[in-house]
This record gives structure tokens, sequence and C-alpha cells, in this order.
């Protein structure tokens, strides 16, 4: 039977006895953190509507809220938040006021801080269920507090306080899970020792928001029009936008701690894309297929790179961190308060389509929204006034779900007329006919297909409406989450000592934070102006003029490091074009390490007339590792250049360092096999270009200081050893390199300063410096040295 006052509350609402009396058991929910914000703004009215909605269905509940406040205090902030709760318009208000009267009777609060308060808290919800002559259906946790409490917590609710066999848990967790992939491993190894991971819900609300909710659902009901177009063939790009108007005052220790990807971007969106992108299983109401599809897609994701992001700060972020976190006016955060990123799914449905991943605070509008923009070949002859909605295909072709605020400031599901009637799922959807007039997205509204829900709900309310339905497809499994930060990760340490660009917030922000898609990269449209600071401190943009341009004799190029790749990369297109229309071909050799990796970026993204055709590519030195280990060079050079540009396979020359199944043997004579590879390739072994680095130690290739080879003699292609793993090399020699027509050597980065002024003022002694005995002997050098490295 149920208690008294819920049979009471059942007859003033005309439900039948009887359905009162087949209880299927009943469910006790511990909301912990109860005195809190985001139980006062969400959790609460949340509990409210699962009431609403489920007490009429067999199951009986009591609600209790947690926290470590003692029991008067407590309890007077708990029913504080609990008076604003508010029934849905579609709820009479009689009938209101008796759900709510009645919600409030079943709840009560308690101070939960040690095991004894939890052991105390299951014996009384053993009590009421004997005394009422229930049975236990389940038990819902919710965890409002940080991460740091649930270890503790966890083992509480584990030791004292589980619900007998028979009964679910379901402990419901929420976000930050972790600050990266070793954090997240930690925590999740921590849980896992309490709860087993059927039991574990992690809420991410924006899968909760009704848009997005309805993603897979929408996908699932329109597969016959879709599944012809919804791949590479088709999509042109995705984005997947969270715009805020708002900053982070009040917020900045979390802020400081997390940033803009970690907030929004390794969650929320990454949740979206997801839904997006991932295969969709038979059937979409299996949370096992529907986990098992994701996780799928995420093997698919391309690792990123540093320059698969723009980054930027409003600009009185520092300011708020200073005052709120009582730091002195010299403290300068990197933290991001936006951020723009390019995702590519390395899949056959996905490749090549970029999905645009965007965030950010004091922005211009507050928008949420996923937008898929279709490719048009379409070229319509007739003037556009004529154009029918319905028929024309040179209209854009647009699949937007739109989670909220902006110009709809609801939530909705756009599909343009030119591409089909979209069938929405279930009854919760309606079709928009009034508003024909508004635009969105460079359209009339009228060009679209629109649909809005029924009746707006919470995200909260959604979420903990599917925490009691077991639906765990809404929640991020530990799985998922690794997944999830394993991706991230990597981005996130690249950029954690970059600055981001500084941006006044706004409509003021004008431009300024728009970015550009090139290849497999973005870049802010706009550039930054630099300014130059002397030793004194003053602007000084003009320094750099009087810097001589002559470096140990020989020609000195000097920009900033971007820059400075630009125009390396100009200058070995020109040299190249120059070789072809002399000769038919161009030789050129390249050398490993960090250096050159931007500059492969730069040739392969930015410069499509490249005689790639007539390019003949050599390595100037490698590690002693197979190629595709990530040491190789060849590797990297594959990675970041040859698979994007069309370099004939017979041009490309990678040194023998892999011979019969063993790895750099004498007697298997690879650097013989090179030499004479060179010999009968490039006239004269005259090699039109040799690009190379220095080594802080003066090494240069794999010629390091005092090698007993390779620095004097006949031979041109050696073993060395290395200081530094993988010791052994195999390298050009001195002789080799001196053959060269050019001979170009780039240094960047304040680590090769030191290096840089002391090979500035050494003479030719490759002994102790191996980088001064390159002097070709009928060619030229060149230097093009980066500010950083040249003047510190």
């Amino acid at each position: 039977m149920l208690p008294r006052a819920t049979v009471g509350v059942l007859f003033f609402l005309g439900i039948v006895p009887s359905m009162a009396q087949e209880s299927r058991g009943h469910i006790s929910v511990v909301l912990l953190g109860a005195t809190g914000d985001l139980a006062k703004k969400y959790l609460w009215q949340g509990l409210f509507q699962l009431y609403l909605d489920e007490v009429s269905n067999g199951h009986t509940f009591t609600f209790h809220g947690g926290a470590q406040a003692e029991l008067e205090r407590g309890r007077k902030l708990m029913y504080d938040h609990l008076k604003d709760l508010a029934c849905p318009l579609d709820v009479l208000p009689n009938r209101c006021a008796v759900m709510k009267d009645q919600f409030l009777r079943l709840t009560d609060y308690r101070q939960l801080k040690t095991e004894e308060d939890y052991a105390t808290l299951n014996q009384e919800i053993q009590t009421l269920l004997v005394q009422e002559g229930l049975e236990e259906a389940g038990r819902i946790f919710y965890f409002s507090v940080p991460p740091f409490a649930y270890a503790e917590i966890a083992r509480h609710i584990n030791s004292s306080c589980r619900p007998p066999s028979g009964a679910w848990l379901r402990v419901v967790l929420e976000k930050p899970f972790g600050h990266d992939l070793h954090s997240a491993q930690q925590l999740a190894d921590e849980l896992k020792t309490f709860f087993q991971e059927e039991e574990m819900y992690r809420v991410d609300h924006y899968l909760g928001k009704q848009a997005v909710a309805h993603i897979l659902p929408f996908r699932d009901q329109n597969r016959k029009h879709l599944d012809p177009i919804w791949n590479r063939h088709h999509v042109e790009r995705v984005e997947i936008v969270l715009k805020e108007t708002v900053d982070v005052k009040n917020r900045t220790s979390f802020y400081e701690e997390y940033g803009a990807i970690r907030d929004v971007l390794q969650n929320h969106l990454t949740e979206v894309l997801m839904f997006l992108t991932m295969e969709l299983p038979a059937n979409v109401s299996n949370s096992e297929d529907v986990l098992r599809s994701k996780l799928q897609t995420f093997a698919s994701l391309q690792d990123l790179e540093k320059n698969s992001a723009v980054l930027g700060q409003y600009e009185a972020y520092n300011s708020h961190v200073r005052e709120e976190l009582q730091k002195g006016q010299d403290y300068f955060s990197r933290t991001p308060t936006f951020a723009g990123v390019l995702v590519h799914l390395d899949s056959l449905r996905w490749e090549g389509v970029p999905f645009i991943l965007t965030s950010g605070k004091v922005l211009d509008e507050r928008v949420g929204y996923v937008r898929v923009v279709f490719k048009n070949q379409a070229y319509c002859t007739q003037h556009e006034a004529t154009w029918d909605p319905e028929g024309s295909q040179c209209k854009p072709k647009q699949l937007i779900f739109y989670i909220g605020h902006g110009e709809l400031n609801s939530p909705a599901v756009l599909v343009s007329r030119n591409l089909f009637k979209p069938t929405m799922p279930g009854s919760s959807w309606k079709e928009l006919l009034d508003r024909p007039q508004e635009r969105l997205f460079g359209q009339r509204l009228s060009d679209y297909h629109v649909y809005v829900p029924v009746a707006e709900r919470d995200a909260y309310a959604i979420l903990i409406s599917r925490i009691y339905h077991g639906k765990k497809e809404s929640f991020i499994t530990t799985e998922n989450l690794l997944a999830s930060w394993q991706f991230w990760t990597p981005l996130l340490t690249t950029w954690a000592n970059e600055v981001p660009r500084v941006y006044p917030g706004g409509q003021e922000n004008g431009h300024l934070l728009d970015f550009e898609i090139a290849g497999g990269e973005v870049s802010f449209v706009v550039k930054e102006t630099l300014e130059v600071m002397d030793a004194r401190d003053r602007q000084t943009p003009d320094k750099y003029k009087t810097i001589q341009s002559r470096f140990r004799q020989s020609h000195l190029i000097t920009a900033w490091s971007e820059e400075l790749v630009t125009r390396l990369a100009s200058d070995i297109e020109t040299v190249a074009m120059s070789a072809i229309r002399r000769s038919g071909e161009f030789h050129m050799a390249l050398s490993g390490g960090s250096s050159p990796l931007a500059l492969f970026k730069q040739l392969a993204l930015h410069h499509y007339g490249f005689p790639w055709r007539h390019t003949h590519l050599w390595l100037v030195d490698e590690r002693c590792v197979p190629l595709s280990d990530p040491e190789s060079n060849f590797g990297n050079l594959y990675e970041h250049l040859i698979r994007h540009v069309r370099v004939p396979y017979f041009n490309v020359h990678p040194m023998p360092v892999h011979l019969n199944r063993r790895l750099c043997v004498e007697e298997d004579k690879g650097p013989e096999l090179y030499a004479n590879e060179i010999g009968a390739l490039v006239a004269n072994a005259s090699f039109d270009l040799v690009l190379l680095g220095v080594g802080t130690d003066g090494h240069t290739a794999s010629l390091f200081p005092h090698s007993p080879v390779g620095l004097e003699g006949n031979q041109e292609v050696v073993f060395t050893e290395s200081p530094i793993k993988p010791h052994q090399r195999m390298t050009f020699a001195l002789p080799l390199i001196n053959k060269a027509k050019r001979v170009w050597v780039l240094a960047m980065g304040k680590g090769k300063h030191d290096i840089v002024t002391v090979v500035s003022r050494a003479g030719n002694e490759p002994k102790k410096w191996p980088i001064s005995g390159v002097n070709p002997t009928s060619g030229q050098i060149a230097w093009y040295v980066d500010y950083e490295a040249l003047l510190g």
C-alpha cells in the first residue's frame, strides 16, 4: 500500500484506488548538496517534475535532501529553495497546489557527513517501508557536490546505505569528471571500487536539451531521407556552437582550472558531435547499442594538433582573476575563454568533412545550435525572386538543431524545404507556421520546415526522468569519458603555455574572433599586430629594421616564427620552379626533428601550385627505428607533408634504416645503398636544396660534436651515434652536404638563442660545432633564424 498521505492525494485527483494498491515499489531519492546553487536552480524543480509525471504510474516516492549544514539551518535553506517550485502551464492551479503540498510532505532534510549519518538514513528508509508495507524498488543518490567529495560519499553509501538485494541503485554524478585523462582515470578508478558501471549516471545536462535529446530519434525517424545524404559526398561542413554573452565573474576559481575547452567542448559539444556522427544502431532505444556505436566513433576521431584550434580570452578576464583570487598586478592568465576547434573523422562516411566546435564567453549573442550545411552543385538561371522554396535547388540546404536562445529563443528543428519534409519523433513537436518573415542563417523561416516543442522542458527535468527510467544512453559511461579525455588532452597539453588572443568582448569583437579553415588547420582571419618591446620596456616597432642581414658572412632572413616559415616555404617554391625549368627535376633533402614540421604544414596547406609532380624528397638523416615509429623522421615527413600532397611514389626516398628485418646493421650496408641511390638520381650528387636544423649542442643533421665519422673523409652517408635516444642514426656526411647547390639552415625558438649566438662567432670548427662545417664548395648557404632564436 501507499503512504497514507499519498493515497489521499490520489483520491483527490480521481486516480482509481486499485492503481494505488498495485505499487511497483518504493523509490528513495537522496539529493546531496540539497542547499546548493544547482539544487536551487534546477534539481529540486526537476525532482518535482518527476513526481508530477510518475506519481500515478505505480511507484511511491520519498525525497531526502542532504548537506553538511546542521539540521535547523540546513532545513531552512532547503525549504527556501522548495517554496519556489512551479508546475507546468498545463497543470491546473488547484492540482498544482495539492501536488506541491504532497511533494513537500514527502521531502525531508538531514545532515549527511559521517558514515553513521548514512547508516541512520538507511535505517529510516527500511523502517518506513516496513510501516507502510512497501517493497523497495531502488534508490537514487544525486551527487550535487564537488568531485573531491565523491570518494568519501561513495564509501559511505557503499558500506552503509545500499538498497537490499533485488532493488537497484543509481548514483548520479555532476561534471567536472576530471581535468585531463590522468585525473579522469584516477576518479573513475576510485568510484569503481564502490559502484558498478551500470549504477553510475554521469550527467551532461546538454544531453537533456530538447533539440540535442532528439538528434538520434530524428535521425532514426528520417533514415530514408538522411541515409543517402548523411555523408562526405553531400555534407559541406557541420557547426556545433554555444555562444554566451556573460563573463565568468564570481566563477574565476573554477575557470582558471578548466577554461573554455574543458568547460564546454570536451563534454557538451563532443557529446553532440557523437550524436551527429555515430553510426545509427538498428534500435536507438537500446542503450548498449548506442553506447557501443559512440565508442566506435571516438576511435575514428583524428588527433588534434596545435593548429586545430584558435583560442581567445576576453579583455577583462585577468582583472577578474586578480580581484577574486587575490593575484598581484603582474599576474597574467593563459586560460582561454573562447575556443574554436576543427575536428575531422577518419571514417568512410565523414572523411574530409570539417566539424567546427565553437564556444566562448562575452561574445555578441547567447545562442546554441548545430548546423549541418549541405553541398549545393545547382546553378539556377532564373532570378532569385522567382525561386520556389520547395522546389528550387539553388537555395541553401541546411539542417539545424536549434538548442535555444538567440533569434528563435526556443528549441527548434529546422530543415530546408528543398531537402525534405521531416517526420518528427513522437507527439512532442509541432510545426511552427507563423513568423515567416523572420530570418535565420541567411534564409527566411518560410524557407524551412520548422518544428518546436509542444511544451518546453528543462534539461535537468528530462535527465532526471531518464535516470528514473534507467536510460543509460543519455549519460556518460566511464569508457565514453576516458575516450573523450584521450582525444582532448593532447591539445590541452600543447596549448598549456600559449597565450590566447585577447578580445574586448560583446559587439566590439567585430571580426577579431573570426577564423578560417585551410586544409586541416584553423587560423584567425584578422592577424594581430605584433609590438616588440626593448630592454627598457618601451614600444619600438621599428627596432628590427636595424638588424644586419648577414650571419657568418652568409645571407640572413629573420622574422617572427610564423612569418619566417611562410617566407621559407615561398623561397623553396621559387627554387623548385627554377630547378625544374633548368633540369626538369627538383631534388630536396630535408632534416628531421621538430623545427621543419611547421614548414611541412605550410607547404601542404598553402602552396597548391608547388611542382610536386617533378619533386624528389630525400632525408638528410634518420633515426634507426621502423618508419612507422613516432620517432621516425620519415614518419613525420609523411604525416605532415607527403600524405597531403601529390608527390609521385617513386619520387619519395626514405633512408634504408630497416633492412632484412633488422635496424641499421653494418653488414646490410644501408649508408652505401642510399649513397648509390643519390649518385644514380641526383646529378653529381649535388642537391638543389638541403634544409638543415641546428641543435643546442651545435649538431646538424645527425652529425654530433666529436663524431668519429661524417665530419671528415670521403664517405657521403654514414651511421652515427646520438647522445640521446634513439642513439643510432643514419645521416648525410659533411662532404655530401657541402656538394649541394643551396644549403639553408632553420633555427627557431628561444631555446636556440645560445647556440645561435655561439655559432655566429665561431670559426670553421666542425669537431666542436658540426654546423660550423657547413660551407658548400660551389653553392650558397642561407640562415633562416626567427627573432626569438636571434635575440632571445
